[in-house]
């Protein structure tokens, strides 16, 4: 198999605007189909925004923490809708796989409530699944919810296993190993992150999983947020020209950068994957085959979904348990 291409878009999306992002995002997809990509991967949160002003607006601003929730709820996507639909069509027209991270609405509670979701499209635009964030840090736990194990996955595709952890999940050692024991070897690390020791932390997942890493981040300037917000000029004022200056990359099995980082600029990363390397290098570290000495570690990991609302049906009005699915 000849080596492929692989497409990491680093840009802004358009501020708290789902249509306008996803049509950018559409565009961004066409791009990087025209140079060749297989893959396109996009940051975490990337439609409608990475909610950035949870670290910049000091704690006891309620009132205006909740205008911006509400105005992120409002422009949220619900897995499927039109959004994920134009998604889709985009994945299918340009022939390629998309990984896209999106602000997603518990559709099936009170639909008020958001995860940090990626999704994961294939080339004939079906969605064949998303992933919702395990743990949102620090005050990101003011905006969106804790996912479950149900979402936790891998894909097959005809160049790789694609499969990946949101950020700072990156940093939760038993979550690394279930991507490694499904086999992952495209370990894709959508973020808002950036900066050392970031750009260690993917260095060290390429090294130590023996996988190729795709690190993307969103790169947004004070200039992408709308002046109409007034918080921008109450707690933006001070900020340098680059709120997030990007850092995106792709590192090979070896720890080696094969593309970026990308700082402060805009635009679209291309890297060339080599099959060879997605198992070669594991002859000699493969830390969920031979180094995984599972007579003294194991690890089970809870793959049973956990919904708050359960409907209990039939005339003994008895809630049905869910299918246990565990998988050690």
């Amino acid at each position: 198999m000849s080596t492929f291409k692989i497409a990491v878009v680093q840009t802004a999306p358009v501020f708290l605007d789902r249509g306008a992002t996803v049509a950018k995002a559409c565009a961004l997809i066409a791009e990087a189909a025209q140079h060749g990509a297989r893959l396109v991967v996009f940051p975490e949160a990337f439609v409608p925004t990475y909610p950035d002003w949870v670290w910049a607006i000091p704690p006891g601003q309620g009132a205006l923490m909740g205008e911006l929730y509400a105005e992120l709820l409002a422009q949220a996507v619900t897995v499927p809708d039109a959004a994920t639909g134009q998604l889709c069509q985009a994945a299918h027209q340009a022939g390629v796989y998309v990984v896209i991270g999106v602000n997603e609405r518990n559709s099936e509670a009170s639909n008020a409530s958001l995860y940090n979701t990626l999704l994961f499209i294939d080339a004939q635009g079906a969605l064949m699944g998303k992933h919702r964030k395990l743990v949102p840090t620090g005050p990101e736990r003011m905006v969106w919810a804790p996912g479950d194990g149900s979402t936790l996955a891998v894909y097959d595709t005809p160049f790789a296993r694609l499969g990946g952890l949101i950020c700072w999940e990156n940093y939760m050692p038993l979550a690394r190993y279930a991507m490694y024991a499904w086999g992952v070897q495209l370990y894709l690390a959508p973020t808002w992150d950036r900066g050392q020791p970031w750009l260690s932390t993917l260095r060290h997942i390429a090294k130590e999983g023996r996988v190729y890493v795709v690190g993307c981040s969103i790169a947004m300037r004070k200039a992408d947020l709308p002046d109409h917000w007034a918080f921008k000029a109450q707690y933006y004022a001070q900020a340098p020209e680059w709120i997030n200056v990007g850092d995106s990359a792709v590192v090979d099995p070896e720890g080696r950068f094969i593309a970026g980082p990308l700082r402060q600029e805009q635009g679209i990363l291309y890297a060339e994957i080599d099959p060879q390397q997605l198992r070669g290098p594991k002859w000699v570290l493969d830390v969920a085959g031979h180094y995984a000495r599972p007579d003294v570690f194991q690890l089970t990991v809870h793959r049973v979904p956990r919904p708050c609302l359960r409907v209990a049906e039939g005339p003994t009005g008895e809630v049905p348990e869910p299918p246990s699915e565990v998988l050690s």
